[in-house]
This record gives C-alpha cells, sequence and structure tokens, in this order.
C-alpha cells in the first residue's frame, strides 16, 4: 500500500511569473506540486491537474502559505483531502 504524503515537506509551491504560461494556468495562482512522483501518476501536474509551466520558479511551502489568497482552490482542495488520507479526483485548473 503506498504511503500517502501529508507533511509540508512533502510538497513544493510553484510562484506565477511575470508572463504566465499558455499551456499551464492563465491565472495568477500559486501551486501546489508534490515533491516525491507517484508511480503511474502524472509527473508534470500540479496537485489540481494542471500542467507544470515551462520554467517553473519552485518554492519550499510553509504553513502561512496555505493562507494565501493566491493558492490554487484546487490545489488547496487535493492538499487538504490527501492530509485526510483520501485520493481525491483531480478537478483540472
Amino acid at each position: 500500500m503506498p504511503r500517502l504524503a501529508w507533511s509540508l515537506y512533502a510538497y513544493q509551491l510553484i510562484e506565477p511569473d511575470e508572463q504566465l504560461d499558455l499551456f499551464a494556468c492563465r491565472e495568477v495562482r500559486l501551486h501546489l506540486v508534490a515533491r516525491q512522483l507517484e508511480l503511474g501518476g502524472f509527473a508534470d501536474r500540479t496537485l489540481c491537474g494542471g500542467l507544470l509551466p515551462a520554467k517553473p520558479r519552485w518554492r519550499e511551502l510553509a504553513k502561512p502559505l496555505l493562507r494565501d489568497k493566491r493558492l490554487c482552490p484546487g490545489c488547496r482542495a487535493t492538499f487538504d483531502a490527501q492530509r485526510r488520507g483520501d485520493r481525491p479526483f483531480w478537478p483540472g485548473c
């Protein structure tokens, strides 16, 4: 049985760039990405299922950032579900 990640260290944050990526989320949002990729999962996706930008600007996830208004609601919902031990469906960005 795979171990579900629930600590803040298991995630990284992607900060929006001054030029938004055309293939990733087109809104100025902070997205969460699992630090350790799972086999059979999508390696190029955020927690909400959106594509990673071409040149993501990575940042360590800290607890205060979870209250940031720019945090993607889909990433936040997936993060909360994983913390509870659930495996939610990716709604997309």
